[in-house]
């Protein structure tokens, strides 16, 4: 207990010694560049010079202040415009009407560490009064700036504890709108959240794929870099390097060079800071790289500090975002006359010449800017920084309760957290019509011109605005970009093309190539019976079922419908020998029926001839039935009449092979065999058989008949028309039931092949049964194994086969007896050496 009461004492002792420390400056102090005293200072950070000298740190001796050099234009005309906007205001009386302002302006000369000592300075005050006791009030209100986004992050960690409000004009990092790490940070820019998007949106719009990027490696090239890669990948668009260096890294500096020029893709994304641009472009011009495309943001591309004659072969035509121009009345006279007079530090110093000299050796390298003008039109941060003046202003005169005529309290202590919650209530227009206010962020909305960086025909450089970006219209009214308006890089009318792979066309699809980015693909043609129809597709479609694909597989046609036609060649030799069989069958029935009364014919049982002949008619007529589009009647109708017909054919061959056996059983003692085979049980049997195949056809039909069927599985190209045999079971019984009157036939003609005769008809009937079985036997195998419509002309050629067999195997002999041998055509002749009685 008396240690913790001790240890309470010390620490409380030590809080009383501290309460009443004495502020004592550690060092040199660091002063303004420009200054002036008033009842509320603003202070200032800007990179009026942008190189800087680094004293010796070998501490043999104290160091001496930083020194800075080469003038960095644009900053210097926010700090003029700065001055500007707070002498307008002192001299108005509606706006802190008895209240001056003075301003405390820094440069940091584009360096970090010396932005470090000038924040401190600017905190701190350049010097102290006697026994000046720390109070904790800082000198200053509020601080405008910085330029760059890394830089306003280190200013803004460093004030935040103090609640000291910081106002930037050109810090666009999206990571400085966390109100978490930066609750008093305010900006008159918009984040990059929407710039990096927005030029992702370019890109996409202009139909560029494949690009490169280049950003400067601090807080705000890294920070825009992400959210550009993110929606760049998001739109279907490919990086095919990102890189980024420093400006106080030349070897980074030339690995990105090297990287650009080894590059394939056209269009370069660059994400850079004033002072990198600079350094990248002049190293890119004196390697000559040209040709190449650059897309950039509001950092450098409205900069015309970077524009030669050199540098525009390799700047001219790039297209970015910049703020609108907008032009402040009076600012462009005030610094030619009224800030060299009244605010630059020379005009105001007393006394003799060699002191004048010594206090003006500070600004001679701002001296020859005195006369020159020519950028204002182009300072399109000035107005930021004028609003960001103004919001100080507005503000101030809230918490200052002050009245057009009263004026204000100015007795009132005003803490810079003060400041703070009054800028969030910020909401004023200012006088060329901007309405000032600030977001939940700090921020305010995005609002960009699209400038297009081309040459008049006087050879003078411009920026061209040929689109915007307004985040607060509706997404589809957001964005606008007018092409026609637009020269490309060198010149060009003609928009560059920057893909990795060129598109791929109707037909075919993209397939990625191994270890690329998405977009280099290889273009693959579409499948057979698959399509694309569009450019770029990723996958090929499938055709429905009775459609296929087109020669150049951007279609889906209707298949061909294939079946043995009439117009085929195949289809007319079919139907000549069809017709042929035809026309010979009926000359042999002529040619018998003139020789009805000759014993050759007699002796071959002329009905029956006469009735195969008809029969053998019908045969080669049936095949005509398998010729033609199928239909539900022609498919039932050519297995039936094949069926039926052939059954008739052989049933008339089976009954004259009957008839000749027992011709030869009659002749033994006793024999009354023929009464059972004469013309009347010839033509029985005939109809007998031929009935039992009509039973089974009829059957087939009523059960599962023949069908007109789209055969789509046999060639996936085209459709096989045919007919479905529906019940397969009939279809073979009956080819089964022609096969066994066939083999019947033959076994009993073979058995009669010895009879004795002159002319014995069952030798010729076991020829034709031989022809005919081996027909048919090989057409089993044949009819299996054929496609599409060759399997109905084997089918055919069986049928026609099979009929001439019979034709010219049971006819042929005859006719040639009949038409040659006519001698040999008598009764004697015929019953020369044969036992066997003529029939009548």
């Amino acid at each position: 207990m008396l240690l913790f009461l001790y240890i309470f004492l010390f620490f409380h002792q030590l809080h009383t010694e501290a309460g009443n420390t004495i502020c004592r400056m550690m060092g040199d102090p660091k002063y303004p560049l420009l200054s002036k005293d008033g009842d509320i200072v603003i202070g200032a950070l800007f990179a009026i010079r942008s190189k800087e000298t680094l004293p010796s740190l070998e501490f043999a001796q104290k160091p001496q202040l930083l020194s800075c050099s080469s003038v960095n234009l644009r900053d210097f005309r926010m700090a003029q415009i700065m001055i500007f906007a707070i002498e307008e205001i002192n001299r108005s009386k509606s706006l802190l009407p008895n209240v001056s302002i003075g301003y405390r302006i820094y440069d940091t000369c584009g360096s970090r560490l010396s932005a470090m000592s000038a924040t401190m300075g600017l905190m701190n005050g350049p010097e102290f009064e006697a026994e000046y006791r720390c109070n904790r009030q800082s000198p200053i209100h509020a601080i405008i700036g910085e330029t760059e986004s890394s830089a306003t992050v280190i200013l803004s960690r460093t004030t935040g504890p103090f609640k000291i409000p910081v106002i930037s004009h050109s810090a666009s990092c999206e990571c400085l709108s966390n109100r978490k790490d930066y609750p008093s940070f305010f900006r008159t820019i918009a984040s990059d959240y929407h710039q990096g998007r927005a030029l992702a949106y370019i890109v996409k719009h202009l139909g560029w794929s494949w690009v490169g990027a280049v950003n400067s490696d601090n807080d705000y090239g890294n920070n825009v870099m992400s959210i550009f890669l993110n929606t760049a990948q998001k739109e279907g668009i490919c990086v095919e390097y990102s890189v980024k260096f420093y400006r106080t890294e030349p070897e980074k500096l030339k690995k990105v060079v090297e990287t650009i020029k080894k590059s394939t893709a056209k269009v370069i994304v660059a994400f850079v800071s004033l002072v990198e641009m600079g350094l990248l472009i002049e190293q890119l011009s004196i390697q000559n790289i040209t040709g190449f495309q650059l897309i950039g943001g509001e950092g450098w591309i409205t900069a015309k500090s970077l524009i030669t004659p050199n540098s525009f072969l390799v700047l001219g035509g790039s297209l970015g975002f910049a703020f609108r121009k907008i032009n402040i009345e009076g600012f462009a006279d005030y610094v030619i006359k009224s800030f060299w007079d009244t605010a630059f530090p020379c005009s105001k110093t007393e006394g003799n010449s060699s002191q004048n000299a010594l206090i003006c050796s500070r600004y001679q390298d701002l001296l020859p800017l005195k006369n020159y003008n020519e950028d204002v039109p182009e300072q399109r941060y000035a107005s930021n920084v004028y609003k960001a003046v103004y919001a100080v202003a507005h503000s101030l005169h809230r918490l200052l309760n002050c009245k057009e005529q009263a004026g204000c309290e100015k007795g009132l202590t005003i803490q810079p957290k003060q400041v703070v919650e009054a800028l969030k209530k910020v909401n004023f227009t200012i006088k060329f019509g901007d309405r000032v206010w600030f977001d939940g962020t700090g921020g305010t909305v995005a609002h960009y011109e699209v400038v297009n960086w081309q040459q008049d025909s006087t050879r003078s450089f411009q920026f061209k605005p040929v689109g915007y970006f307004d985040a607060a219209l509706p997404p589809d009214q957001s964005f606008m970009l007018n092409t026609e308006n637009i020269i490309w890089s060198g010149g060009q009318l003609e928009k560059p093309r920057s893909v990795c792979s060129e598109s791929c066309p109707p037909g075919t699809r993209k397939a990625a190539q191994n270890g690329r980015p998405v977009c280099c693909y290889d273009c693959i043609p579409c499948a057979e019976g698959q399509i694309s129809n569009e450019t770029d597709s990723n996958n090929c479609k499938q055709c429905p079922g009775e459609y296929w694909s087109n020669a150049e597989k951007n279609k889906c046609v209707l298949k061909a419908v294939e079946f043995l036609s009439f117009t085929e060649v195949m289809s007319i030799v079919l139907v000549f020998f069809s017709l042929f069989g035809v026309g010979l069958t009926a000359l042999v029935a002529i040619l018998f029926y003139s020789k009805n009364d000759t014993p050759i014919v007699k002796s071959n049982n002329s009905e029956l001839s006469f009735l195969l002949l008809f029969s053998l008619s019908l045969c080669f007529l049936c095949s005509l039935t398998f010729i033609g589009r199928p239909t539900e009647w022609s498919c039932m109708l050519r297995h039936t009449a094949f069926g039926i017909t052939f059954v008739l054919c052989i049933s008339c061959v089976l009954g004259k092979t009957i008839v000749v056996l027992m011709a030869f059983k009659a002749t033994l003692p006793g024999s009354n065999v023929m009464k059972w085979f004469g013309p009347v049980q010839q033509r029985l049997y005939v109809l007998a058989f031929t009935l039992i195949q009509v039973v089974i056809c009829m059957l087939w039909l009523n059960i599962s008949p023949p069908f007109p069927h789209k055969n789509m599985t046999y060639y996936k190209e085209k459709i096989i028309l045919e007919c479905s045999l529906g019940s397969t079971l009939g279809f073979w019984a009956v080819l089964g039931y022609i096969g066994l009157l066939a083999v019947l036939c033959f076994i009993l003609a073979f058995l009669a092949r010895t009879l004795p005769d002159n002319f014995n008809e069952a030798k010729f009937i076991t020829f034709s049964m031989l022809i005919f079985c081996a027909v048919w036997i090989t057409f089993i195998p044949a009819y299996v194994s054929s496609p599409g419509k060759f399997i109905v002309a084997v089918e055919i050629f069986a049928i026609l086969a099979s009929s001439f067999g019979l034709l010219f195997c049971i006819f042929a002999p005859k006719c040639y007896i009949i038409l040659l041998k006519p001698d040999q055509n008598t009764k004697q002749h015929m019953m020369g050496k044969t036992t066997c009685p003529t029939e009548k």
